[in-house]
């Protein structure tokens, strides 16, 4: 039995230390939510989870040009729907202009409305969307993926030739092939109408592909980062009656070189 040097109470500290050190990592998971604190928890988890961070933060971005992309086309083809109505009801009055039984009267009334629905179709081929022209013919690029990739949408245009023919000064509802003309314009918005159709569906499939993506990264970093609640909790829940019994027993190895000091008196 020795008075200048406690080894008892050297180890019972240097064992309370440690276990003081895991309770309050407990407490920190817990209070955080997250298994990693710090960076020395798990390097090479943190380096993992941070990347997927990034790749989720990149792909909010993406879902949020695709959705701008998607407005976009949506409106284009509403508007082409409502070119596909005007040129319905131009071919209508087209031919009700033929008939013989029809007076002069009757038809410059017919041409009246033709000249305002050409005048209509004239003006839905100047439109943009948020500074962008709806029908310029040129291909607009969009973001398919987290690493910038981009596919380009179908073109669409109010100006290709038979449109023009349609909305062309001159043209009326007595013009020589009126209804063949109109006809063919309404094949064609028809077309255009398909191809809008078709960056609509893909872009749609596209938004799916990258929420599913996020999605799984987010599980992912959730397996990395989050803490098991219940399994943090009885962690806790340990290492706090060891430090209390530490604490303890702390005191009582104190007390040895007082016992030996009795042994001289």
């Amino acid at each position: 039995m020795v008075i200048n040097t406690n080894v008892g109470a050297l180890s019972t500290m240097r064992t309370l230390t440690e276990n003081t050190g895991k309770l309050n990592k407990a407490l920190s998971r817990l209070a955080s939510g997250s298994k990693i604190v710090n960076p020395a928890d798990d390097a090479a988890g943190l380096a993992v989870a941070n990347k997927f961070d990034a790749q989720i933060s990149r792909n909010r971005g993406v879902a949020n040009n695709l959705t701008s992309s998607l407005s976009y086309s949506q409106t284009q083809d509403g508007f082409l729907q409502k070119v596909g109505t005007a040129l319905d009801r131009m071919s209508e009055l087209a031919t009700l202009a033929l008939d013989g039984t029809k007076s002069t009267a009757d038809k410059t009334n017919y041409n009246t409305e033709f000249t305002e629905l050409k005048n209509y179709i004239s003006d839905i081929g100047t439109k943009d969307f948020n500074g962008v022209s709806l029908f310029s013919g040129s291909a607009l690029a969009v973001t398919k993926d987290s690493d910038g990739n981009t596919w380009s949408l179908n073109a669409s245009s109010l100006n290709a030739v038979d449109v023009t023919s349609v909305i062309a000064s001159g043209f009326n509802v007595t013009s020589s092939s009126a209804v063949g003309t109109i006809k063919t314009a309404i094949e064609n918005v028809a077309t255009h109408r398909a191809k809008v159709g078709a960056n609509i569906q893909r872009l749609q499939f596209t938004q799916e592909q990258v929420s599913i993506l996020n999605e799984n990264l987010q599980a992912s970093v959730s397996r990395i980062k989050d803490v098991d609640v219940a399994q943090e909790s009885t962690q806790f829940a340990r290492y706090n009656i060891l430090v209390q019994s530490g604490t303890a027993m702390l005191a009582q190895a104190n007390l040895l070189p007082q016992n030996s000091l009795r042994l001289l008196s």
